[in-house]
């Protein structure tokens, strides 16, 4: 029976391999939109895969041909990852592909109630309009279609219920990260090496970016690169599964990170600087290996506000500190280097930072590559340090996030794999990030080895995480699972057992429902999808 009248969306997916698939249409497109050079500040076009999915669907469905359902529909794989929630909503557009796919199927006899084949047959025509657009003159044609972005409606908060793989009875595991009953949207990770950690980032990104990158609240995210894998070209089409592209890569060996990652204190009283400048000599002696006595942490601090009062309480520049602090010192010890010399002359030597904003790292994706830094080094951590920094300056200036009676807006991601670098000091920024930044919609991805390396006597990262996800483990720690789950005794011992029995791309996390009403385990296993 010929049941396309009662033809919908829900349930439909995506076919597997389809953003390779259409990779040189989407390539041709931006080509062209593009110009053949740019400023060094000024990025190129690039176009969400949701734009480039409908523009291919709309050009298969353009076609007049007749409509089989023959072995190159049936034969296509689908992944379990639906199409992203506005993909049929965004301008009504869904309205349009019903009418066209009725319109091109009316005579075939089909059950068009089935998920499974209204997304095969979404599958043939996005194929069949990528053949079509690769014919030539065809993107010229087809390029007066790009959807508008109109009007921030509070309605239009994208749904961000990322979908990271299966729970052990096969149903869809989620994580929801911005519905108003979720009390912060802060992702905890932690798993050894070869545990999947990297996929998972990249599940968590792709599904973050899917969910929000084709709306008028798009989330952008900062990612901390420190193997350089997502930053290595034989990887480049990692980019493409977060709807951004190469121009995101951000090396400080290359070039100085494009922004100042000091503060602007123009207009303001003086003993916000003289707040800053303790914070700001405290953290330059936490990511020094060496010993500083308080009598230099004292003297950076007076570096500090005398540069700032130097430049009229503009952004300052770790030259101008170092210069400031070798003009305390007495003269017979200014060719002396001391820890904070050696730590100062270190960031003037390695010129990681610009000395004025160029970019908004807010506005758009980024990575930075820490891949040719020592891991554990001072100019690694000082990275990290001040990019967080600049970040939460940022967030300072920002109104609170949008909210509607369903959802809350979320702004940004910052993701740090490796994140037991940047744990085991006082650091105020990472601190500031994850307890401040949930009012104005920043998150926070963090990824480590052990999962005792998330909480210190400095700051208790457990206790302000929605969602720990634990990836097999080198060893366990008792009281944090203790902490984690409320188990103890023979729960406890199963819940250990199931850790050490993970295997790569399988992780355990908290099952908030049972821990809630005080039944059943507290915790679920999960297969991640495998995206990278």
């Amino acid at each position: 029976m010929n049941n396309i009248a009662q033809l919908t969306f829900k349930g439909v997916t995506a076919v597997q391999d389809m953003h390779e698939r259409i990779a040189d249409v989407k390539a041709l497109i931006e080509q062209r939109l593009n110009l053949d050079e740019y400023t060094e500040n000024v990025r190129p076009v690039t176009l969400n895969q949701s734009n480039v999915l409908r523009i291919c669907l709309l050009a298969g469905l353009s076609d007049k041909s007749k409509r089989v359902i023959d072995e190159a529909t049936t034969s296509l794989t689908l992944s379990r990852t639906p199409y992203a929630t506005t993909f049929f909503t965004k301008s009504n557009i869904g309205d349009l592909f019903e009418a066209l796919l009725k319109l091109r199927y009316h005579d075939v006899d089909a059950d068009w109630t089935a998920p499974t084949l209204v997304s095969r047959v979404i599958g043939r025509e996005i194929l069949r309009g990528h053949d079509i657009l690769l014919k030539e003159g065809a993107i010229d044609e087809w390029l007066t279609y790009m959807p508008l972005r109109g009007g921030r409606s509070l309605s239009a908060i994208p749904e961000l219920n990322l979908l990271i793989g299966q729970y052990e009875n096969g149903m869809d595991a989620t994580l929801d990260i911005n519905s108003r009953n979720i009390a912060n949207t802060q992702i905890l990770i932690a798993g050894t090496t070869g545990s999947g950690k990297s996929n998972l980032i990249s599940v968590l990104i792709n599904q973050i970016r899917s969910a929000s990158s084709d709306t008028n609240f798009p989330v952008n995210f900062l990612l901390f690169d420190y193997k350089g894998e997502f930053s290595d070209p034989a990887n480049a089409d990692w980019l493409q599964r977060f709807d951004t592209d190469r121009s995101a890569i951000l090396n400080p060996i290359e070039r100085p990170l494009p922004f100042t990652p000091f503060k602007d204190f123009s207009d303001r009283p003086i003993n916000e600087v003289n707040l800053y400048a303790t914070s700001l000599s405290t953290a330059l002696c936490a990511i020094s290996p060496a010993t500083i006595s308080s009598n230099m942490d004292n003297r950076l601090s007076e570096a500090i506000i005398n540069a700032y009062k130097k430049q009229s309480l503009k952004p300052i520049t770790f030259k101008q500190v170092l210069d400031e602090y070798k003009a305390l010192l007495s003269v017979k010890k200014r060719d002396e280097v001391d820890s904070v010399v050696s730590v100062l002359s270190q960031l003037v030597r390695n010129n990681i930072f610009a000395e004025e904003d160029k970019i908004d790292l807010m506005k758009n994706c980024y990575i930075i590559n820490l891949g040719g830094f020592e891991k554990d080094g001072i100019m690694a951590k000082a990275i990290v340090y001040f990019v967080i920094s600049k970040l939460n300056a940022i967030y300072e200036k920002l109104p609170k996030q949008a909210v509607n009676e369903d959802r809350v807006e979320i702004r940004h991601f910052t993701i740090i794999d490796e994140a037991h670098y940047m744990l085991s000091f006082e650091n105020k920024p990472l601190q500031n990030l994850i307890a401040v930044g949930r009012n104005k919609g920043m998150s926070i991805i963090l990824a480590t080895q052990n999962m005792e390396s998330f909480k210190s006597k400095h700051f208790d990262f457990y206790a302000n995480a929605q969602y720990p996800l634990i990836m097999r483990q080198q060893q366990q720690n008792d009281a944090v699972l203790k902490d984690l789950f409320g188990v103890s005794g023979g729960a406890l011992q199963e819940i250990k057992q199931a850790i050490a029995g993970l295997e790569k791309g399988e992780l355990i996390t908290k099952d908030a429902a049972n821990m809630a009403l005080g039944i059943g385990k507290h915790w679920q296993k999960i297969k991640v999808t495998h995206l990278i």
